[in-house]
């Protein structure tokens, strides 16, 4: 092959990857709308509102199905080797991390529905800061991956600790209204579950975080992370299944 037909072939794999990229980063930044939106209407107790929220996570599902037929045709016609291939297989894990993200989101919106069938209680507020702390560990990711800045990538790595100290916190405040007052038990159960799924969301932020370190370093990110959520410890209850 020349030397020119070795160039159009890289040229037209990178102009693919970059496009690969761009996709995933608006999939990213749309479950990050979706976040917001579900805690939007956590607030205004809307249940058609919260419906919405719930029938949008398709558009990220049709995302995720596309950006899974991309990375197949990529792979058929470029067959990467080395470095590119862990570029498209960064892609492949980064977009299914990205469809958890948006499935988590609409579990919020869901449980936002009787929620607001029920009086409301003081906690509710403290949702908004644990979606606040995650959907700005799901924007830092996304700009490491689209920069290939592993650096950004370890710190959001490391910064996820104080998601799960912050859901700790809150998780022990929900316990607290539960044994002060009986009435309480329904709503606070019901954001015992919204807040899990916010850390949770948290726990795939890491996920790209380590993807991201893999792709640019070619070798995994094995450092101890602190992890601070405290909620499975022998003294306090659990949450059964994570992805309800």
């Amino acid at each position: 092959m020349s030397g020119s037909g070795k160039e159009h072939i890289i040229k037209s794999y990178d102009d693919e990857l970059a496009r690969l990229t761009g996709e995933i980063v608006r999939m990213g930044e749309l479950s990050i709308t979706q976040l917001e939106a579900a805690i939007d209407v956590v607030e205004r107790r809307d249940e058609r509102a919260a419906q919405h929220v719930v029938i949008n996570d398709d558009a990220i599902d049709q995302l995720e199905q596309e950006i899974s037929h991309d990375v197949v045709r990529l792979l058929a016609l470029r067959a990467p080797i080395a470095g590119d291939l862990r570029n498209v297989f960064a892609a492949l894990r980064i977009a299914a991390d990205i469809e958890r993200i948006g499935d988590y989101a609409a579990n919020v919106a869901k449980r936002s529905i009787p929620l607001s069938m029920v009086a409301p209680i003081a906690p509710t507020n403290g949702l908004g800061h644990l979606a606040e702390l995650a959907a700005a560990e799901v924007r830092d990711v996304l700009i490491a991956y689209r920069d290939r800045d592993a650096e950004r990538a370890y710190q959001v790595w490391k910064d996820d600790a104080d998601l799960d100290e912050a859901y700790t916190g809150y998780f022990r405040q929900l316990l607290t209204y539960m044994m002060e007052d009986p009435r309480n038990i329904t709503p606070c159960t019901h954001l015992l579950f919204m807040a899990k799924n916010i850390e949770r969301i948290g726990d795939h932020a890491t996920n790209i975080a380590e993807n991201v370190w893999f792709q640019v370093n070619g070798e995994p990110l094995t450092a101890q992370r602190s992890k601070r959520d405290y909620t499975s410890s022998p003294e306090m209850p659990t949450l059964g299944d994570k992805s309800e």
